[in-house]
């Protein structure tokens, strides 16, 4: 893989991961128009690492705020941002069970270019769904275990090829009732161990 090859997929992935589009997908896409067998392990890696460490210093206050909140929550003291954390860990629980026991068996049988391409189409139209029906009503301070189960349970469909992990996220949290930015806030946090956990699973496989 040339220097070149190496940022142009940079770029896409830059550009798609804080979008409501698949990353995934379209690094799939750039490398077929490149002629890209495949990515290596250097390159999965680092855009994995490249995105967490993107996410952290952009939300650092809010990651200082979560971090200080479950330290007190250890305690018995409820904060704001210890209740955040701790429904950011619950819904990350859904797609580490999913992804431990199944990303091998769909991405094995699942990662085609027909595949990207419906599953894009489809999440996009119920995004655009969700966004003009769901009601604007709700911020993280209203957040609930019950939501953060769903929100984490439409994360697990980001593991489908061509399903963007933002989009679904937003979709879901638009559905239940939250404002966009603060739909859009909740899925980057929620990025932060999906993230990781992704790029962990890569180095270690």
């Amino acid at each position: 893989m040339s220097l070149l090859e190496i940022i142009i997929l940079a770029v896409v992935q830059g550009i798609t991961e804080f979008l409501p589009i698949s990353s995934s997908g379209h690094l799939r896409v750039a490398a077929e128009i490149l002629g890209i067998p495949g990515s290596t392990l250097a390159i999965d890696v680092a855009v994995h690492v490249g995105t967490l460490g993107a996410v952290l210093i952009y939300f650092w206050r809010d990651i200082v705020r979560i971090l200080i909140g479950l330290a007190q929550f250890t305690v018995g003291r409820r904060t704001h941002g210890g209740l955040l954390g701790v429904y950011i860990v619950m819904a990350s629980i859904p797609i580490f069970v999913v992804g431990f026991f199944g990303r091998d068996l769909i991405d094995s049988n699942l990662r085609t270019l027909e595949i990207i391409g419906w599953t894009s189409i489809v999440f996009a139209v119920l995004l655009w769904w969700a966004d003009r029906t769901g009601m604007t009503v709700l911020n993280l301070d209203h957040l609930t275990p019950r939501n953060a189960i769903i929100i984490g349970l439409a994360q697990v469909l980001a593991l489908i090829p061509g399903t963007s992990r933002a989009g679904v996220t937003i979709t879901a949290a638009r559905l239940l009732g939250y404002e966009r930015s603060e739909a859009a806030r909740f899925s980057m946090l929620l990025s932060i161990p999906a993230v990781a956990g992704a790029g962990l699973s890569i180095t270690l496989n």
